[in-house]
């Protein structure tokens, strides 16, 4: 017993010893990593012990940073001529607007010269018993009715006039439906833009349909063009060929209503 006894004690001292030299070392380390700045072997993070990932190997999605925002002026007017579709022509409001872009351009044609050339549905209107129109062109093939009214006479819309600016400005583009961020960007260019409204500038408060020979469509009789000149942050300035007058100023937001109800189309051109 008494054997065992002393076994016991000079094992206890064994590992009393051995765990008075461990810390020793430990802090001898301790002190040399604080005075060197380095960190020691011992304590290095082991990725198979405390499954931690070194942060040079974490995957970092690269998120593209976006295009920038289109930068234009806050203002911008072009002084293009102005020219008025009355007597002449009482429903050649389009052909009026295109006349002034053209002569912008140096393009001397007179709006009557450019209503011969004009694209036409010459589809004759079939009405209801109650006088309104059951069948007529459509306004996308090309000008609807008597453009002197002389008889009935409606319009024409982007589609169907593009190809009559584009066989004068080889550049003409068809933005309709683009934002009107892009029509303003065009009058920043020094490049005016015929752009369709109402008559007064507002959303229709009445609206027709017809039938055509491509399909039915829906529109106002308050249906009117304009030439865009200008702008600053409260409002647009037009050429408006029904009074006559230059840089006609109207609340934008008002007016972008109105071209929205028109269906936010525009004809226009790039620079060579």
């Amino acid at each position: 017993m008494t054997i065992i006894w002393q076994g016991l004690k000079v094992t206890f001292g064994f590992f009393l010893v051995a765990g008075l030299v461990f810390a020793s070392s430990v802090f001898t380390v301790l002190l040399y990593a604080k005075a060197t700045g380095k960190e020691p072997a011992l304590f290095a993070s082991s990725p198979a012990v405390f499954a931690a990932t070194p942060i040079a190997s974490v995957k970092v999605t690269e998120v593209a940073s976006p295009p920038p925002a289109i930068q234009i002026k806050k203002t911008a007017m072009i002084d293009a001529p102005v020219f008025a579709q009355l007597p002449e022509l009482p429903a050649g409001c389009e052909i009026t607007s295109l006349t002034m872009l053209l002569h912008y351009q140096g393009i001397t044609k007179s709006k009557m010269e450019l209503a011969a050339e004009m694209p036409k549905d010459d589809t004759p209107a079939t009405l209801n018993a109650d006088g309104s129109i059951a069948y007529w062109g459509n306004p996308n093939t090309g000008f609807v009715g008597d453009v002197t009214r002389k008889q009935r006479g409606f319009g024409i819309y982007h589609s169907g006039l593009f190809p009559l600016l584009k066989s004068y400005i080889p550049q003409a583009i068809d933005i309709t439906g683009e934002s009107f961020e892009m029509y303003e960007q065009q009058i920043a260019n020094d490049i005016p833009v015929i752009i369709w409204t109402t008559i007064d500038f507002n959303i229709p408060y009445k609206w027709v349909t017809w039938d055509t020979p491509i399909g039915p469509i829906k529109t106002t009789y308050a249906e009117h063009a304009v030439l865009l000149v200008g702008y600053d942050e409260n409002n647009v300035y037009l050429n408006d060929p029904l009074s006559g007058k230059k840089q006609v100023q109207v609340n934008k937001n008002q007016f972008i209503d109105s071209w929205t109800a028109m269906g936010k189309q525009g004809l226009t051109y790039l620079k060579k």
